[in-house]
């Protein structure tokens, strides 16, 4: 919950040329074309990329086979990486397979409904934007989404496709008020240098500016918004030739621009017996109706695992004191509504599909598009509390 007073609160985002990302989109559209073939697949994959080399382990458990070198290459050609000039090329990166097999003590208790581990997962939802997400968050990941799409579309032709996004708010007794500053670095060509080689031309930056950052802020920005574009000067090099990536390390891109707690665990490249991904989904899905009903302005949703076991060791409703009855009425009332069993929660959002890949990028909550995102629940929810 944003303090009272005035505050500068922030969020970023990255692009999906980011190396972090790149290995989150490999990972997820390996899930998605094993679950095509094998729906009962266990699928846990990770990826990893540096220089020249993608490198693709975790553990598989299928009856099918898929083509892992094609989908990976696949994928980075999409992302972006064709031309030598941004240091990484789909076409002739090697790819490393080095995936093993699911564990037998892991499948014992997921056979039978079970976690696929223990933990616990956070969900939350803020009356701060029609997506009832942070707006910071939300507008972080439009810029970046909007980068990406000037590049294809060569509205920008000299940006590629590594890239990051900032957005700082100033709140006043927890509303946003203004943007205090933005902040964006994209990978870019050398023609758009000045004549010492050594930063990006004024030019260049004010089309980043005009193109993507005014359209999506102005209604938010005054005098005294900074905007700063690639602030250390250039951005030549990037993508996996100055940065290894990772599967799982932008969970908070991810989820909620750090507004809300974590429970720990990452998305990408797991099936959704791994309660890391589909307990997540679903208590983003219960805090986003309890906010939509209007019973609660602000919610965080906890819900916790034993590994093998079918039934939350724990359900935690916090409203932030926003509720309009209290939490532990709340608690109950979803507890008699929603799903919380792994296999209840597969069922409910049919996660045995493939659907993943296009969660790898730009956030996974937020976007009409997930079945996790729908309010469908908001009426039942008023129905219980109120009657």
């Amino acid at each position: 919950m944003i303090q009272k007073g005035k505050c500068l609160f922030t969020s970023e985002s990255v692009g999906e040329g980011h190396p972090d990302k790149m290995c989150d989109a490999v990972s997820d559209a390996v899930l998605d074309a094993i679950l095509a073939k094998d729906k009962a697949a266990r699928v846990a994959c990770e990826t990893y990329v540096t220089r020249g080399l993608v490198v693709i382990g975790g553990e598989i458990t299928t009856n099918t086979w898929v083509d892992i070198d094609a989908i990976a290459r696949e994928e980075i050609k999409r992302i972006g990486y064709t031309d030598p000039k941004y240091g990484f090329n789909a076409d002739t990166c090697a790819i490393l397979n080095v995936i093993g097999r699911q564990s037998p003590d892991i499948s014992q208790g997921v056979d039978i409904g079970g976690a696929g581990d223990q933990g616990l997962m956070v969900g939350y939802a803020v009356d701060e934007t029609p997506e009832f997400l942070p707006i910071t968050l939300v507008l972080a990941n439009k810029i970046v989404a909007a980068l990406a799409d000037a590049r294809r579309t060569k509205k920008i032709p000299f940006i590629g496709p590594d890239c990051k996004s900032q957005i700082t708010f100033e709140y006043v007794d927890g509303k946003p008020k203004r943007i205090d500053t933005v902040v964006v670095s994209v990978q870019h060509t050398e023609d758009v240098l000045d004549k010492t080689g050594k930063f990006m031309t004024d030019a260049a930056k004010k089309k980043i500016i005009d193109v993507i950052v005014t359209p999506l802020t102005k209604k938010w920005t005054d005098k005294n918004t900074k905007i700063l574009v690639n602030p250390t000067g250039k951005f030549v090099t990037g993508g996996p030739q100055s940065d290894t990536g990772m599967t799982g390390r932008k969970i908070i891109v991810d989820t909620y621009g750090g507004r809300a707690e974590h429970g720990g665990g990452a998305f990408s490249g797991k099936d959704p017996t791994k309660v890391d991904r589909s307990a997540s989904y679903m208590a983003r899905y219960i805090a986003k109706n309890i906010v939509a009903s209007k019973i609660a302005k602000e919610c965080t949703v906890q819900i916790a695992y034993a590994i093998g076991k079918a039934d939350p060791v724990g359900f935690y409703v916090d409203t932030h004191c926003t509720g309009a009855v209290s939490d532990e009425k709340i608690t109950a009332a979803a507890l008699k509504i929603f799903p919380l069993t792994p296999r209840g929660i597969i069922e409910y959002f049919r996660l045995r599909r493939p659907i993943y890949k296009q969660t790898a990028a730009y956030g996974h909550f937020g976007r009409k598009e997930f079945p996790w995102e729908q309010t469908d629940k908001k009426d039942e929810l008023k129905k219980v509390l109120f009657k």
